[in-house]
């Protein structure tokens, strides 16, 4: 495979360090063009892991035509979006121009209600790119989707589900927390400062097979989840997220009646992107401040601590996973299928922080699978669609493994009843 990696900020850089790291030998990964608008950040990433399948270039993801031009002249066959989702049309519409293969971590924006934001549905994350599957089958070309952590991971873990725990899958609910501390600072961004705002404060989104689509408050619906030890008990509030968009498409004929994604964002953050929203600075409308047009987010964005540099003062464990409910011989199931990362484990491993390394590990695993013709498919997928065996066997190997805890249920009980009678 010959990849060309738009974006080499902090996931970026990880999925080249997990990709050199774990196909020394390029039995998948034949090439890797590194791309940035900031050229010297991907020359650093080039020069720190000395592989001669890098190459470091400058590009600007928002202009179609360059990201076409350096397809051609490196003649790749995958392109990898490693961008804010603001970038996705430009470089999705590159790949179905020259005919590479596309990925993404995010799908294409959404656009919430004008009128009534928090009660009517606006454009939905991912329609634009879903409206372009028959030409993307008609191009024989294939564009995955939403496929980093969440979305991404998740989705092969309710494929797994759905193929292997459950005779009938009723809800499909994304939980994520963890009990990060960021040392000598009170608030800090996890992930890209960008996307964190965009998905924080737009208008969370659900699915019920009797309702469909709606959206909510933003933080609506607060729950206290028990995640895996150490992250322990945590609350998880709405958040507008992709897995809501995709699952319903691929599970709704299967069983499905819900879907939900709630993540553990804490109070003192969700004070800070009220204030930040109240005072206009999670717009990403030009502003003129002496005479210099700004965008106010991108103002938060550059003077905020840089979620990527954080990684050497940030302690503790995050759980991604995914808790499914349904019918298993008969009786009602649940189970959290979720995967535990440690920081330091992240760090020494991979150079990368938990959030970052968490999310790149999913999107180099995929390249590995369809660069050996083992998923195959066209138009615009998600993971979901794909069997998911082959990526579960690979996480271990990774560094990234996956776990299942059996949440209380009639299922539960019975094989609990099973274990002791039989001595267990």
């Amino acid at each position: 495979m010959r990849v060309l990696l738009v974006g080499a900020g902090g996931v970026g850089e990880a999925i080249v360090s997990i990709a050199t790291k774990n196909d020394p030998d390029a039995q998948w990964l034949e090439r890797m063009i590194v791309c940035d608008y900031n050229v010297k950040r991907a020359e650093l990433v080039v020069a720190e892991f000395s592989d001669a399948r890098l190459t470091a270039e400058e590009i600007d993801a928002s202009k179609k035509s360059q990201i076409i031009a350096l397809a051609k002249k490196y003649d790749v066959d995958f392109i990898m979006n490693a961008c804010d989702p603001i970038f996705n049309m430009p470089i999705f519409g590159a790949a179905l121009e020259t005919g590479a293969k596309y990925m993404d971590m995010a799908m294409s924006m959404s656009f919430r209600d004008k009128e009534d934001p928090y009660g009517t549905i606006g454009v939905k994350l991912g329609d634009v790119q879903y409206a372009q599957h028959d030409l993307w089958v008609e191009k024989n070309n294939l564009a995955l989707c939403g496929s980093g952590v969440e979305p991404g991971m998740v989705n092969v873990f309710a494929r797994y589900a759905l193929d292997h725990l459950f005779d009938e899958i009723h809800e499909l609910n994304v939980r994520d927390a963890d009990n990060m501390e960021v040392e000598g600072i009170d608030i800090a961004f996890g992930f890209s400062i960008w996307t964190t705002i965009e998905e924080c404060l737009n208008p969370p989104i659900i699915w019920e097979k009797e309702r469909g689509w709606y959206v909510t408050e933003s933080f609506s619906e607060p729950e206290i989840f028990r995640f895996p030890e150490p992250v322990g008990d945590q609350e998880v509030i709405n958040i507008e997220h992709e897995e809501v968009l995709m699952f319903p498409r691929y599970f709704e004929d299967k069983g499905l009646k819900r879907v939900t994604f709630k993540f553990g964002v804490d109070k003192d953050m969700r004070r800070v992107l009220k204030i930040l929203e109240a005072l206009g600075l999670t717009s990403t409308d030009m502003v003129k401040v002496k005479g210099v047009e700004v965008s106010p987010r991108e103002v938060v964005a550059v003077c905020s601590p840089n979620p990527a540099k954080l990684g050497d003062r940030m302690k503790g464990q995050l759980s991604a996973g995914l808790w499914v409910k349904g019918r298993k011989n008969g009786m009602e199931r649940s189970v959290y299928i979720y995967q535990l990362v440690d920081n330091e484990d992240c760090m020494k491993k991979y150079g990368s922080q938990a959030v970052v390394a968490q999310t790149a590990v999913g999107p180099v695993i995929m390249m590995e699978l369809l660069s050996k013709g083992i998923w195959e498919g066209i138009g615009v997928l998600g993971p979901e669609n794909f069997p998911a065996e082959p990526f579960m066997q690979r996480l271990p190997g990774y560094g990234f493994p996956s776990n299942m805890m059996e949440m209380d249920s009639e299922y539960k009980k019975a094989i609990d009843d099973k274990a002791f009678k039989q001595g267990f």
